[in-house]
């Protein structure tokens, strides 16, 4: 079993990568499992991460990457993935958030997602053990309270990966919209991975018409390939988006806005463009910071605004099943850059930053 990783190490904000050899653990416990990564997609908190958009005290040096699948070199004891399976060398696996299992969020509210100690890659640091958890590594570490996932040989390294956080978090907005009504008018704010994806989605779940927002034209006009009947450039500014949105949308408005954008003025326009009655998904709005909305427009067309976070292990299954159902409905490969090894990993994440890739792919095993 090997002793250290090649790694790349988040050492500053907005700095570029560092490649070290990053320590490992010397056994692997009970529940615990080392994999070979052979796929890392990096997403946009790793982004908002790199840049210090998000940030906390004492949290670097770190490893980013928390989409990750790869190949089981040694599994500890009684190791299993969420459905009870044995996970053992070899096995192809993917994984979910780290829980704690005893907090409130765990024990009462029987929800993953709010437990208070959930951890990713991000939530540890690469100078402390077990050392190598996010996904820009060699090897990555498991832990035990990581819910795993053995993966199905129909499901492509991408889309598994894409499915332990963007595609998951699209889904879960889905489910606590109560579904997409078919023949509803869906208005998605965002054109990035999440964005796009959440597009798909709204097609095939039924919607009469989607309608995505965001930009540069590149994206957009990817949106429109995964199914936009239209599209809203963030050129415009916030009240000419507002009106043109009316437009497409028609005077009743939009059943469903999905904010998978977070910029400033969303909850504003999604209030401004919801149809009477409508449905408000929060999902892209990170932080902490205040955003006018108005509260009298939620009232009159009694709209229902509800709040979603990220996804958990059953999220996480649905998306691997979503991708085998619908393998072949959307040009799904369209969203992922060429694999690139860990050399290139801090470029890429530049690169992101800067709009130039929708989703990057690290390959630690390239040079």
């Amino acid at each position: 079993m090997p002793t250290t990783t090649a790694a790349a190490v988040l050492t500053e904000h907005g700095k570029p990568l560092s490649l070290q050899d990053v320590p490992l653990p010397d056994a692997v416990e009970p529940g615990a499992a080392l994999v070979r990564i052979t796929c890392t997609t990096l997403c946009g908190t790793d982004v908002h991460l790199w840049a210090g958009q998000m940030t906390f005290p004492g949290m670097l040096p770190m490893i980013l990457g928390h989409e990750m699948v790869g190949e089981v070199v040694e599994a500890g004891p009684g190791t299993t993935d969420a459905l009870g399976r044995p996970i053992g060398p070899g096995d192809r696996i993917g994984w979910s958030e780290s829980t704690c299992g005893h907090c409130y969020g765990c024990a009462v509210l029987r929800q993953p997602v709010a437990c208070a100690n959930r951890g990713y890659g991000f939530m540890q640091r690469a100078d402390r053990p077990p050392y190598a958890t996010g996904g820009l590594v060699e090897y990555c570490y498991v832990t035990p309270g990581a819910a795993k996932l053995l993966l199905p040989a129909d499901v492509k390294d991408t889309w598994a990966s894409m499915s332990g956080c963007a595609a998951k978090t699209v889904l879960r907005a889905v489910d606590r919209a109560g579904g997409i009504r078919a023949g509803s008018t869906v208005v998605v704010q965002g054109a990035g991975a999440l964005g796009i994806f959440a597009t798909a989605v709204a097609g095939i779940a039924g919607a009469g018409t989607v309608i995505t927002v965001g930009g540069p034209d590149d994206r957009l006009a990817a949106a429109v390939r995964f199914g936009a009947d239209a599209t809203v450039s963030t050129d415009l500014d916030k009240d000419q988006r507002i009106a043109r949105i009316r437009e497409l949308a028609g005077e009743r408005g939009a059943d469903y806005v999905f904010d998978l954008a977070g910029a400033p003025t969303v909850a504003e326009e999604a209030v401004a463009v919801g149809a009477e009655r409508g449905t408000v998904v929060i999902v892209g709005s990170t932080g902490f910071e205040l955003a006018p909305v108005p509260l009298g427009a939620v009232m009159g067309k009694e709209l229902t605004v509800v709040g979603s976070l990220n996804g958990d292990i059953a999220d996480y299954h649905r998306s691997i099943e979503f991708f085998q159902t619908f393998a072949g409905r959307m040009p799904w490969d369209e969203l992922f850059s060429e694999p690139v090894g860990l050399s290139q990993a801090g470029a890429c994440v530049e690169s992101m930053s800067r709009l130039g890739q929708i989703k990057a792919v690290v390959d630690p095993r390239l040079p």
